[in-house]
């Protein structure tokens, strides 16, 4: 069973997520930012991943912490889910359209933390989510997922559309990545036979 659970305490944040890559899609999020919810029920309904998130943030300063961690303990449960990466296809891609935005995610579960991002909204928040936090999400999980990821805008001028297209994007392309080849016979896709 490709799963993990993981809790993870600071003082800044308290988490317990768990994850399994071959559920229904389902999830329970609670983070305490209505948007991020939103966004992560989303991730994980486009990736086909059961979600399981609770955490309790110092939300009286912002959401930084909340979401940077989130993304750090999500990137946590992704890698120890995957195991060793035997049999899976390992690169994904998606362009997702989200009304008048158009948004590309290609990822590769590389063994190597790497992100490239483009993403430009119009307004610095959505709701009280400061937009500039999906950038800091991002890099959060490939650091500790061990991905390669590039997100680009290539069309939007709604904030909540890009950056829900980037949040299904990256659902819709770690799903591609994280599913299972049967051709391979369960060999880790790398000449190195390691990720």
């Amino acid at each position: 069973m490709r799963s993990a659970v993981i809790e993870r305490n600071t003082a800044e944040t308290e988490i317990r997520l768990s994850l399994h890559l071959d559920g229904g899609g389902e999830s329970a999020v609670q983070t305490g930012c209505g948007f991020l919810d939103h966004m992560l029920t989303l991730f994980s309904a486009h990736a086909g991943f059961s979600l399981d998130v609770a955490c309790r943030g110092d939300a009286r300063v912002d959401y930084h912490h909340t979401t940077e961690d989130i993304g750090i303990v999500l990137g946590s449960a992704f890698r120890q889910a995957l195991g060793n990466c035997g049999g899976i296809n390992r690169y994904g891609f998606c362009m997702l359209p989200m009304d008048e935005a158009l948004v590309e995610t290609t990822a590769d579960i590389s063994g190597r933390a790497w992100l490239s991002s483009d993403v430009r909204c119009p307004t610095e928040k959505v709701g009280d989510f400061d937009t500039e936090l999906c950038e800091e999400f991002l890099r959060a999980f490939v650091r500790t997922a061990g991905i390669t990821l590039h997100v680009r805008q290539l069309r939007g001028s709604n904030s909540h559309h890009i950056l829900e297209a980037v949040f299904k994007g990256l659902g819709r392309a770690l799903r591609q990545a994280a599913a299972i080849d049967p051709s391979l016979g369960g060999a880790v896709p790398s000449t190195k036979g390691m990720l």
